[in-house]
C-alpha cells in the first residue's frame, strides 16, 4: 500500500527544511556560488644558516709591525745546549753565581758564538769536552793551590748536573790517577798544575786553570781575566793558533784525511781540552799553505 498523502507532505516539508537549514550555513556570493573562509597563510619558516654562511662581525685589522732582516750571523745561529735552548741546570747555575752575560749560539760552521765577545769561536761546549773523555779523568781532582794556598775539593759539585749525567765521576771527572783510557784518543797530553802555577798562567779565581774559566766564562760570568785567557785560547786554538795549525800541516803533508786520528793524537786530545775539534771546512780552508 501507498503512503497517505498527508503523510508524504510532511515528508517533504521536513527535507525542504533540512535543506534550508544547510544553505543558512554557506552564505552564497552575489554569483550564487558558496562563500569559502580564506585559509590563513603560512608564515615562512626561518632559514637555517650554516656556519660558514653565517655573518662574521668585522674585526678591524692592527696594522703589521715592520720585521727587520735578520743578519747572516742570526740566521745561522742556533741555540746550544738542549733542543730548545740551555737546560734547567744550567739555567739554575746562573741564576745562583748571578751570571747575566747571554749564552753562546752555534753558527752554520758549528763554531760557538759569544755576542759580547767574538773574537772566541771554540766549537766544543764544556759539557761536550767533559762527555767526550778529557784530562784522563783528573781535571777536578782535590788539589791544594799554590797561587792561593787553599785547598779544594769536590769542584766538580758545582757544574750543572747535566754535564756530568752518565759519566763515573770517581774515574772520569775528579780521579787522583791519570786514565789514559777515559780520554777520547786514548792518549796523555797537558803540563801539570805546577808547571801552570809557575809559569803564572793560573789566576787566584780559577785555581784550577783555563777550562775552569772557560765553564764559568760560558755560563755568563764576566771578569777581567778574560782578555787574558781568550788569547791564551786564540794563540793555541785559534785561526792562527799553534796547536790547530799543526794538526792541519800534519795532515796535509802527509795526505791523510783532516779526521785521520792516527795524526798526531795528542794535538787532536790538547785541541779537545781547548774546546776545539777540527772540522772538513777548517781544514779546507788552511791546508793548502801546507801543501
Amino acid at each position: 500500500m501507498g503512503k497517505p498523502q498527508g503523510a508524504v507532505s510532511r515528508i517533504r516539508k521536513r527535507k525542504a527544511t533540512d535543506t534550508d537549514k544547510k544553505s543558512a550555513k554557506k552564505p552564497k556570493q552575489a554569483d550564487g556560488k558558496t562563500k569559502t573562509k580564506p585559509k590563513p597563510k603560512a608564515k615562512p619558516k626561518p632559514v637555517k644558516q650554516s656556519p660558514e654562511t653565517k655573518a662574521k662581525p668585522k674585526t678591524t685589522k692592527k696594522p703589521k709591525a715592520e720585521k727587520q732582516a735578520p743578519t747572516k750571523e742570526a740566521k745561522s745561529s742556533k741555540k746550544v745546549s738542549g733542543k730548545d735552548g740551555p737546560s734547567i741546570h744550567e739555567l739554575e747555575y746562573r741564576e745562583r753565581e748571578g751570571y747575566t752575560a747571554p749564552l753562546p749560539t752555534r753558527n752554520s760552521k758549528g763554531e760557538l758564538v759569544f755576542e759580547d765577545c767574538p773574537r772566541i769561536r771554540p766549537n766544543m761546549s764544556p759539557k761536550e769536552v767533559l762527555q767526550a773523555g778529557s784530562f784522563g779523568g783528573t781535571y777536578f781532582r782535590p788539589i791544594k793551590s799554590g797561587v792561593t794556598g787553599e785547598k779544594y775539593t769536590g769542584v766538580w759539585k758545582e757544574l750543572p748536573k747535566d754535564w756530568v749525567e752518565g759519566l763515573e765521576i770517581s774515574k772520569q771527572i775528579s780521579s787522583c790517577t791519570y786514565h789514559l783510557d777515559v780520554n777520547t784518543y786514548g792518549v796523555k797530553c797537558g803540563g801539570s798544575l805546577e808547571m801552570w802555577e809557575s809559569s803564572g798562567w793560573i789566576d787566584k779565581q780559577d785555581p784550577y786553570g783555563w777550562f775552569q774559566w772557560y765553564c764559568r766564562f760560558y755560563l755568563g760570568r764576566r771578569t777581567d781575566d778574560d782578555e787574558r785567557q781568550i788569547g791564551r785560547w786564540d794563540r793555541c786554538t785559534g785561526v792562527k793558533g799553534r796547536w790547530r795549525n799543526n794538526l792541519i800541516a800534519k795532515c796535509a803533508r802527509s795526505g791523510c784525511a783532516y779526521d785521520n786520528t792516527a795524526v798526531s793524537p795528542v794535538v787532536r786530545q790538547t785541541l779537545q781540552h781547548w774546546g776545539y775539534r777540527l772540522t772538513e771546512a777548517d781544514f779546507n780552508k788552511a791546508a793548502k799553505r801546507f801543501k
